[in-house]
């Protein structure tokens, strides 16, 4: 089944297993602007709303739309078929089945993807980056936390020009991808917080409402 499928793939999105830190020289001059040009971008971006697509190593696929409103909020919410929910927000990170009814919450700081929603973004210090390319009109940026390496790697792709976040891949200790790929980008606009609020009571209704 798809569904079986992707849940399986889940953990690579949210805590993927161990990797062996690997040390490296650092950046010439051309790759230390790029590292900056990412850095700035995240650090001045507010909203993103996009259509997504999801692969897994094991084949399985879902598409859906992602909310990511920085610092600290993120939604992303599958299409029917598939009942999951992601939601970040308040240091939380819940992933909730809909068909079942059962959340499960892990820290945002515990994710590989908590590194799109700090407030202020560096690629260095408690940030190790691994790997770093320049092709085809895109910027590639492999990484994962210094102290904590068995959060997972997550290699961050971007569009040159403008600059813009297209895609982004989770690898775990096995060489296993889960890649997410964004489409329909739109920045700049108003989200409305019980998107992202799990604890409000607005955010239950608007899940009520779905399911009807």
């Amino acid at each position: 089944m798809i569904r079986r499928a992707l849940l399986s793939a889940l953990p690579a999105l949210l805590a993927a297993p161990a990797l062996h830190a690997q040390t490296s020289r650092g950046p010439g001059p051309a790759q230390a602007a790029d590292l900056r040009r990412i850095e700035n971008y995240f650090n001045t971006l507010t909203t993103l709303k996009a259509r997504f697509l999801q692969l897994a190593q094991n084949g399985a696929s879902a598409q859906g739309t992602a909310w990511i409103w920085r610092p600290g909020r993120m939604r992303f919410d599958y299409d029917p078929p598939e009942p999951l929910l992601l939601v970040a927000s308040n240091g939380q990170f819940l992933h909730y089945d809909r068909e079942l009814g059962q959340p499960s919450v892990v820290p945002v700081g515990s994710t590989p993807l908590g590194f799109l929603l700090r407030p202020n973004l560096q690629l260095s210090g408690d940030v190790t980056v691994t790997g770093q390319e320049r092709s085809g009109g895109f910027l590639r940026v492999t990484l994962f936390r210094t102290d904590n390496a068995a959060e997972g790697r997550l290699t961050l792709v971007l569009a040159e020009e403008p600059t813009e976040l297209r895609q982004w891949v989770v690898t775990d200790a096995q060489g296993r991808n889960t890649r997410v790929t964004l489409s329909q980008i739109e920045t700049g606009g108003q989200f409305d917080r019980s998107l992202f609020e799990f604890n409000d009571p607005r955010f239950q209704e608007l899940e009520m409402q779905r399911r009807r």
